[in-house]
C-alpha cells in the first residue's frame, strides 16, 4: 500500500533520544577515523537506539549487542544501522535529517533484512520521529512517500512471533506465566519490568508541564523517607490512535507494609492536548470483573482513578478505545 506524505506524517511516531542514546552515539563516534565517518556512525547510533527504546516499551525482545551497528568492526568498515530482533531477525533504522524527503539505504543493507523503519533526527528538540516503515527497498533513495506507518512493522513481527509464543507456551508452567504480572511491590525497591519508563523519559518537558504536575524525580520522599513511585508507559492501538498516542501513568503511594494507595492516569502524547472521547480506564479485579472505570470526555486533557489494595493482591489495568484495548495485569 502507498501513502502520500501527508498521511505519513499523521502516522509518525515522535519519541525522546534519551541521554543514554546520546552518549553511545558519542562514544561511538570518537571510535571513527573521519569527521565524515564520524557522523555517519553517530546518527546510525542514535536511530537503532530509539527504534530499539520504542520496541522495549512495546515489549518487544531485542538484542543490540548481537547487531552489527554495535560491533566496532562493522561500524568502521560499513555502513550499517542495524536493530537485532530477537527470534526474528534484523531491522535496519536508517535516519534522516528535518526536511528530508528521501532516505539513502545503501546497497550493502539491502538483503538479510526483516523490514527497514526510517527515523528523523532533531537533536534541537532532543526529539526524533520514526516516520514509517517498509519491508524491502530496491533503491538507494527510498522516498519518505513510500512509507507505510510505523505501526505495520508489527505485521512483519508476527507470524514468527506468534510461533515463539507458541513454543513457548508447550514449555511454561504457571509459576512462570504468573511472572508476566507486573509486580508493583518491587517498584519500591527500584525494579521495573520492560515498558515502565521514568515520566521524564516518555513526555516531552511541554508535555509534562500540561498533563500533570509531576516532579523532575520519579520517586517522592518525605524527610529522607521514600513514599511514592511512579512510572510511565506508551499504550500503543495501532492504527485507531494514529493522531492520538495515549499513555498510562502509575503512582504507588504506600500507607503501611502491606497497604498501597494507587493512583492511575492516562495522558494524551504528542501534539494532542485531549484524550479521544470515550477512550475508557477500567480497574478488573482477579475474576475479571470491574471495580472501577472511567470514560474521557471531549475535552479532557487526562482521566484518573484511584484505590488501595494490600500486599499479594491481584488486579487488571484495561485502556480501551473503540474496538481496540490493551490490558495489563499487576500484582501489588
Amino acid at each position: 500500500m502507498t501513502y502520500n506524505s501527508y498521511d505519513i506524517q499523521d502516522f509518525a511516531l515522535t519519541l525522546p533520544i534519551t541521554q543514554e542514546a546520546r552518549q553511545t552515539a558519542e562514544q561511538f563516534a570518537r571510535e571513527q577515523l573521519t569527521p565524515e565517518k564520524a557522523e555517519q556512525v553517530r546518527l546510525n547510533t542514535l536511530a537503532v537506539s530509539v527504534v530499539n527504546n520504542y520496541f522495549q516499551m512495546m515489549d518487544v525482545p531485542t538484542n543490540l549487542e548481537l547487531s552489527d551497528s554495535w560491533n566496532p568492526v562493522m561500524r568502521m568498515f560499513s555502513n550499517v544501522a542495524d536493530l537485532e530482533v530477537m527470534g526474528v531477525g534484523r531491522l535496519e533504522c536508517r535516519p534522516v535529517l528535518a526536511n528530508e524527503s528521501s532516505c539513502y539505504i545503501p546497497p550493502e543493507v539491502w538483503e538479510e533484512r526483516i523490514g527497514y523503519v526510517v527515523v528523523q533526527i532533531d537533536e534541537s528538540s532532543l526529539e526524533a520521529t520514526l516516520w514509517g516503515f517498509t519491508q524491502t527497498v530496491a533503491t538507494e533513495e527510498l522516498a519518505m512517500s513510500q512509507l507505510a506507518p510505523i505501526e505495520d512493522v508489527f505485521d512483519c513481527l508476527q507470524p514468527m512471533t506468534i510461533a515463539a509464543a507458541t513454543t513457548a507456551a508447550i514449555a511454561e508452567t504457571t509459576a512462570a506465566v504468573q511472572k508476566t504480572r507486573v509486580n508493583l511491590s518491587q517498584w519500591l525497591e527500584e525494579v521495573f519490568e520492560t515498558g515502565w519508563q521514568t515520566v521524564d523519559a516518555l513526555f516531552k518537558p511541554a508535555e509534562l508541564e500540561f498533563a500533570y504536575n509531576f516532579r523532575k524525580r520519579d520517586i517522592t520522599e518525605d524527610n529522607g523517607l521514600e513514599v511514592a513511585v511512579k512510572r510511565a508507559k506508551l499504550i500503543n492501538f495501532g492504527t485507531q490512535l494514529a493522531n492520538n498516542r495515549v499513555a498510562l501513568i502509575i503512582e504507588l503511594t504506600p500507607e503501611s507494609d502491606q497497604k498501597k494507595n494507587i493512583l492511575l492516569q492516562v495522558h494524551p502524547m504528542g501534539k494532542e492536548n485531549y484524550l479521544p472521547p470515550q477512550l475508557q480506564l477500567t480497574v478488573l479485579d482477579e475474576s475479571g470483573l470491574i471495580f472501577l472505570e472511567a470514560q474521557s470526555r471531549s475535552e479532557d486533557n487526562f482521566i484518573q482513578l484511584q484505590f488501595a489494595g494490600l500486599a499479594g493482591e491481584l488486579f487488571s489495568i484495561q485502556v480501551a478505545f473503540a474496538d481496540a484495548s490493551i490490558i495489563e495485569d499487576f500484582v501489588i
